[in-house]
């Protein structure tokens, strides 16, 4: 444990996620240490009041709890295993807190992994996009042992809105989120195509938006994504890459267990077919472009 009586934080990982979820740490009152591949990132917090720190093993040596905001499990395992990694310098009872979307199974490797040095591992995937975690009103969805929610409660209570303990063990954390995340994939191509789709019937598609949100159809994912579309603003909140990986993700399990998920799979194409057109790294509302570009529909800010 740190020596002073404010609890240390490691934040590994300063996207618009992880930002956001150091920047509520900090408001909480807790001294937080910030750590990203990008030394822009770095620079930015420590400008804003926090620490920086070059690598995980670096940013893990003072830290009571480390919060792991990467994209996927081999961030992840890199972050605690590989080459600097945070699990050489982890205090024994320090609590590795992971928020990467994974494959249960992964998680629960981890989790193992870690736990045979001493440590603690919560798996603990978040949801509520990057404005929520600058608020700290973020939902995480959390699983592992009694110490290991003991270890980081004050840092979750700094960050979540909702907190929902899932299971004594790492994976529950992990499998809740992938149910999330296959109804988020559909949900978001599923309004894209249908924006796209009253586009070609010379619909105006603001009085789309406006009557679809106040009836049955909608959806959160429509109603937060479609007004990307209605401005012709496809800078990334989520990019159209993650929804290729969670919804692959969603696959692998889905064939593992024998189990049949034939409308996933169909919005996983329609990522698919966005990222192979060159919109990958852009929002995940661009589906409704990819639907645009091969149909010859007209939507805002369309060259």
């Amino acid at each position: 444990m740190s020596s002073s009586a404010t609890p240390h934080v490691a934040v590994i990982g300063l996207g618009s996620m992880g930002y956001g979820m150091a920047t509520s740490l900090r408001r909480a009152g807790f001294v937080v240490t910030g750590c990203d591949v990008s030394a822009d990132a770095v620079a930015r917090f420590v400008g804003d009041g926090g620490k920086g720190a070059k690598t995980p093993a670096e940013a893990a040596r003072d830290a009571d709890i480390v919060v792991s905001v990467v994209v996927n499990a081999a961030q992840t395992e890199a972050i605690l295993f590989g080459k600097d990694g945070a699990a050489e310098t982890l205090a024994k009872d320090a609590v590795f807190i992971s928020s990467a979307t994974m494959d249960p199974d992964i998680a629960r490797r981890l989790a193992k992994q870690l736990e045979a040095t001493g440590r603690h591992y919560l798996d603990a995937p978040i949801s509520g996009g990057a404005q929520r975690a600058a608020q700290g009103e973020l939902t995480i969805l959390a699983s592992g042992s009694a110490e290991a929610f003991a270890k980081a409660r004050p840092a979750l209570d700094a960050m979540a809105a909702k907190l929902y303990e899932l299971g004594d063990a790492a994976g529950q954390g992990a499998a809740f989120k992938m149910i999330n995340q296959l109804l988020a994939g559909v949900h978001i191509a599923a309004a894209s195509e249908a924006i796209a789709f009253a586009a070609r019937q010379g619909l105006d598609i603001r009085k789309v938006y406006e009557v679809i949100t106040a009836s049955a159809g909608n959806s959160w994912m429509f109603e937060n994504r479609m007004p990307h579309v209605l401005d012709g603003d496809y800078a990334p909140r989520s990019a159209v890459e993650i929804f290729v990986k969670d919804l692959g993700i969603i696959q692998d399990m889905a064939r593992n267990a024998r189990f049949p998920v034939p409308v996933s799979a169909a919005a996983l194409q329609m990522f698919l077919m966005t990222s192979a057109a060159g919109m990958g790294r852009d929002d995940d509302a661009s589906v409704a472009r990819m639907y645009a570009q091969v149909t010859g529909t007209k939507l805002p800010g369309a060259k």
